[in-house]
């Protein structure tokens, strides 16, 4: 250091003594040697003058920084000694304690001495990784004594005997009463819930007025019941709604019991047989009493949206799901239904042209659904253009068959024609499906201004938001069933041509495997009406439904490979890309063998693995699958993961299938 300091402060005064030197000789060399001498004696004073001064100046800057250096460490240990926070100090690679001021004594207990002791022993579980990681404090709190700490700290090397080691130094505050003011904070927020009854009118409708009073008494006890049990206030908003408000802290027993006051209201039935369901919509964490409304309101839409019997829990971020393990009923209501059609008619009579879109890797039914759009339109006289995937898809046959009709010749268009085509008057119809992730082509979605929706699938946490009609029917058998409804009530059936009917039957037959599987009176009702309009199930299932060789043998080569895997669940499992149809068809083979109650076939496509979940018993495929960020109905679900192997994701859906079965034994009535 003291040879750095000379440096920095010698002045460089070398190059003028040489000059100095030079004049002196050269003077000589003229013949004035007097002078020569007189100069050559002043140089010689002048550079010890020089050595003297720079003498002076470096004792004075060594007995500066020697005196700087020493304050510096007097301070240095008067602020540690002195410290008024806890203080400990250990060797971090051995978690040998070196040192601690008298606060983190009384921190622990009043000990009279700690050195050489261990630090795991004097704080167990208390972990130092994040000192090693560069961070400046802990990122859980430290509980010590009924206190409560956060813990900075701090690395530095000291030089031993035989090499540098590492010291750290940790600083104890107490937060204890910052923590419980924070976690009494958290308790108290209130949370915000709209409750509301799903068949208030099937359940009803046709009682006598004595039997109405008992099952509406039933009903408002429990729900007054479970409300007291958290001091929340229940209030009733209208005849099948209430508004319910309580704080934070009960929300998480609620949680616990999976919200039991669903079961509860399922105990209530009327004369026939048929239990009361319930929807909770509750929301937190939101900013003023306005945003937890809100929040409710749309939980409790989304919980009605996946078929209602369950609760949703709304924060900022996302939704929470609990119950829905009831498969939908059929709650068809006419008057909703005429209701949408005119609305979709009366948004396409506005558009200037309108875009239909399905899921990707489109079926028969996304892609028959959007024939029956088209119908619409041109029933409307509104150019209608329907977008297909530049790749091979299952329903690559009906594309073909409907490109072949005169009517829709110039129809199906790959992405970049559609963008050119669309403007701020376009009306956008996403079919089979409601979450913006799942569409043929984001950017098209994107584009539009203009948005309807219209899906038979329950209602998922991601969704097209802001739609300018969203149709959400889980109930309904198919897209194809809803958009034939809509058709009915807009246009006669001699305005439907032959291929347009077949494509909606497609869709139909598709989803109810032959009208075997999820139908209602709704779905033979449209399938009477496309009878009617020229549609042919014969010529259907002889044109479109036909297997190749190939692929029946692929399809059972899947059969032959599933593995019972317990409570009446199938897995087959395949490496190879054998397509979206022929697991969804092994799935279905599956479900027809004495014993199989749900199946799930996996197979891989380059960096995915698909799933099709199929069920036939109360096993709900979708609260399976949605774990596994896929979604469907009760009896038919689907995924797909990335990055994965089909071993590794095939252990994550038994993981999923065992904590599905441990809540349903814990809440048989779910």
């Amino acid at each position: 250091m003291s040879k750095q300091l000379s440096k920095i402060l010698t002045p460089k005064m070398g190059l003028c003594f040489i000059l100095l030197l030079i004049f002196s000789g050269t003077t000589a060399a003229l013949g004035r040697v007097d002078v020569a001498l007189a100069e050559l004696v002043i140089t010689a004073v002048l550079f010890v003058y020089y050595l003297v001064t720079v003498y002076r100046q470096s004792r004075e800057a060594a007995r500066f920084l020697d005196t700087l250096t020493r304050s510096m460490d007097e301070a240095s240990r008067e602020s540690t000694l002195n410290c008024p926070f806890p203080m400990v100090m250990f060797r971090p690679d051995s978690g040998e304690v070196l040192w601690s001021n008298d606060h983190f004594l009384k921190l622990l207990g009043g000990k009279d001495r700690i050195f050489d002791t261990q630090l795991s022993e004097l704080l167990p579980g208390f972990d130092t990784r994040w000192l090693q990681e560069g961070k400046p404090f802990c990122p859980d709190e430290v509980r010590m004594q009924g206190r409560r700490y956060q813990v900075y700290g701090t690395l530095s090397h000291s030089d031993g005997e035989d090499d540098t080691y590492t010291i750290a130094t940790t600083y104890w505050l107490d937060v204890t009463s910052l923590k419980n003011t924070e976690d009494l904070y958290r308790a108290t927020r209130p949370v915000v819930g709209i409750l509301q009854l799903d068949n208030y009118e099937e359940l009803y409708k046709n009682q006598e007025d004595y039997i109405r009073a008992s099952m509406l008494r039933d009903i408002s006890q429990r729900l007054s019941t479970w409300a007291k049990k958290s001091n929340g206030f229940l209030t009733q908003m209208d005849r099948d709604k209430y508004l319910f408000f309580c704080e934070e802290q009960y929300l998480e027993d609620m949680k616990e019991e999976k919200f039991a006051l669903l079961d509860a209201i399922r105990e209530v039935r009327d004369p026939s047989g048929m239990s009361a369901t319930l929807s909770m919509g509750l929301g937190v964490d939101g900013e003023t009493p306005a945003d937890l409304f809100k929040m409710a309101h749309d939980a409790v839409e989304m919980a009605q949206s996946r078929g209602g019997d369950q609760a949703v829990i709304k924060n900022n971020m996302n939704f929470e799901f609990y119950g829905g393990r009831s498969v939908e009923t059929d709650r068809h209501n006419k008057v909703r239904s005429r209701f949408l059609a005119d609305t979709l008619a009366n948004l396409i009579a506005e558009s200037s042209c309108v875009v239909a879109m399905g899921h990707r890797n489109p079926d028969m039914d996304a892609v028959g659904a959007c024939v029956g759009i088209a119908a619409i339109c041109r029933w409307k006289h509104i150019p209608c253009y329907i977008l297909k995937p530049s790749v091979p898809n299952p329903a690559d046959i009906l594309y073909k068959r409907m490109a072949d009709v005169e009517e829709y010749r110039n129809t199906f268009l790959d992405s970049q024609a559609i963008l050119e085509k669309m403007g701020p008057r376009t009306l956008l119809v996403v079919a089979d499906t409601s979450r913006p992730e799942q569409v043929i082509d984001r950017s098209v979605l994107n584009a539009a201004t203009r948005v309807a929706v219209i899906d038979h699938h329950r209602k998922a946490a991601t969704y097209i938001e802001g739609p300018a009609l969203s149709c959400l029917e889980p109930y309904a058998s198919s897209a194809c069933e809803m958009v034939s409804e809509i058709i009915s009530y807009l246009m006669r059936v001699t305005d439907l041509l032959p291929a347009e009917a077949e494509a909606l039957l497609s869709g139909m037959m598709l989803d109810t495997k032959n009208f075997t599987m999820r139908t209602g009176v709704g779905t033979f009702e449209a399938a009477a009406m496309l009878r009617r309009a020229g549609g042919d199930t014969a010529r259907v299932r002889s044109q479109l439904f036909q297997t190749r060789f190939n692929d029946a043998v692929a399809k059972y080569g899947l059969i032959q490979a599933a593995r019972m895997y317990g409570r009446g669940v199938a897995i087959a499992t395949s490496e190879q890309n054998v397509g979206r149809v022929i697991a969804a068809q092994a799935a279905d083979e599956l479900l027809t063998i004495d014993g199989v109650g749900s199946s799930f076939v996996l197979y891989t496509d380059g960096e995915q693995v698909y799933i099709s979940g199929r069920s036939k018993d109360n096993t709900n495929c979708q609260l399976i699958l949605e774990k596994m960020g896929g979604g469907g109905n009760a009896n038919v679900a689907g995924a797909q993961v990335s990055g994965r192997t089909v071993a590794e994701v095939t252990a994550e859906l038994t993981h999923c299938l065992d904590r599905y079965f441990q809540d349903e034994t814990a809440s048989p009535e779910g």
